[in-house]
């Protein structure tokens, strides 16, 4: 396994193991399967394992595993807090000794806000006093390192960034969204930074891999260097020194091994030029099948309404070239989670289509999306999350 420092000297694997997709039994976490997997991980050099609070049972799981297996000094555990539900400094001291709890350890060694989206949800929780709960935790070892999740474009990832001492922080990237999301841009601002980056979604839910266009398959066929979809993403994203520790939700032993075996033998800058003209390529043909050639450049924002309409694209189109849940789970973080109007509060003004440079039609589109997206089952979470979040 390969490994690459953390911002205090640490070693950690550039293969992390996210947790959040086990397979389930009735319900509930496969237990023995779930064990079988983290330590074939951890007996590979894997050592960083990734939950969070809202994981139907992974705390639970990972803190039952680790401690039954006597690993946990061994290894770090990174989790998150959920910022929309924090209306008080009672509420999230609540909720820190749960997750303890749940994970059977006293400290945590990466504590992260959990889809930071915008500037306004950490001036909300510096509001409500979070800035001395950490330098307490700190402090006391409870928490060892404090980050933060990001899902939103660079200009708001890397004001983030600037707004306070971040230990590391964990964003969506992978060769298809190279240049969206906090992108390589983004990326290479908070590596300049000294922060450690951290990546979700190097296969962007699978979209890498899965019904991939006859187009992409040819040009992966093709290739001089032979590698299956999933290991080009992968040594894509471990080529690039930039990069700490890449996070796949491993949910079978074979995914375990090949992700391993990749980690493992990839160096950095691997991936050439040639290699990356590929990739590319490959992007235009997965493009190609898409609802809406947005680019995700923001020059459309901001909107009168405050819809997220590069992000509520990125879901319309998520939900018909990946899958229609993780559309769905998108869309609510573009709307919802990011404190941002839903698509169906546009009032057809056609201000951002005078912005757009890719003469897209926005206002047809966004209609488009309402119907796709804003099923009964949306309006239902996104009241929810609405209601949570306005209680201060």
């Amino acid at each position: 396994m390969n490994y690459r420092k953390d911002k205090n000297g640490n070693d950690l694997s550039l293969l992390g193991f996210g947790c959040m997709r086990f397979q389930k039994k009735f319900g509930k976490i496969n237990m023995e399967l779930c064990e079988r997997q983290i330590m074939n991980a951890y007996n590979n050099g894997v050592n960083y394992f990734d939950t969070a609070f809202i994981y139907p049972g992974s705390e639970s799981a990972i803190g039952e595993v680790f401690e039954k297996n006597n690993i946990r000094e061994n290894i770090y555990i990174a989790t998150k807090l959920p910022p929309q539900l924090m209306v008080s400094i009672d509420v999230l001291e609540k909720l820190f000794k749960e997750q303890l709890k749940r994970l059977r350890t006293d400290y945590i060694d990466f504590y992260l806000m959990h889809m930071m989206s915008d500037i306004k949800v950490w001036e909300r929780l510096k509001s409500i006093g979070i800035e001395k709960w950490i330098e307490d935790k700190k402090a006391s070892g409870q928490i060892r390192n404090i980050g933060f999740s990001y899902h939103g474009n660079t200009e708001k990832f890397c004001e983030i960034v600037d707004a306070y001492n971040w230990d590391m922080t964990l964003i969506q990237y992978n060769y298809l969204d190279e240049h969206s999301q906090a992108g390589r841009k983004g990326l290479e601002y908070a590596h300049s930074k000294g922060i450690p980056v951290m990546i979700m979604e190097p296969l962007r839910g699978g979209k890498l891999v899965n019904n991939l266009p006859d187009e992409a398959k040819e040009l992966f066929k093709k290739h001089p260097v032979q590698h299956t979809p999933a290991q080009w993403a992968f040594k894509w994203l471990f080529s690039q020194e930039e990069v700490t520790t890449v996070l796949s939700g491993m949910n079978s032993e074979e995914m375990v091994t090949d992700n391993i075996n990749t980690a493992s033998t990839t160096k950095t800058r691997e991936v050439t030029e040639v290699d990356e003209k590929m990739l590319r390529d490959v992007v235009r043909a997965i493009n190609h099948k898409m609802k809406v050639g947005c680019t995700g450049c923001g020059y459309c924002m901001p909107c009168p309404q405050n819809i997220n309409i590069s992000g509520t694209f990125s879901a319309y189109n998520t939900h018909f070239t990946g899958n229609k849940f993780l559309g769905f789970k998108e869309y609510l973080r573009a709307t919802a989670f990011g404190g941002n109007a839903p698509a169906s509060a546009c009032i057809n003004c056609g201000k951002c289509e005078s912005h757009c440079p890719q003469a897209i039609e926005i206002r047809k589109e966004l209609k488009n999306a309402v119907n796709t997206l804003e099923t009964p089952v949306y309006k239902t979470a996104n009241n929810v999350i609405k209601k949570f979040s306005s209680k201060k």
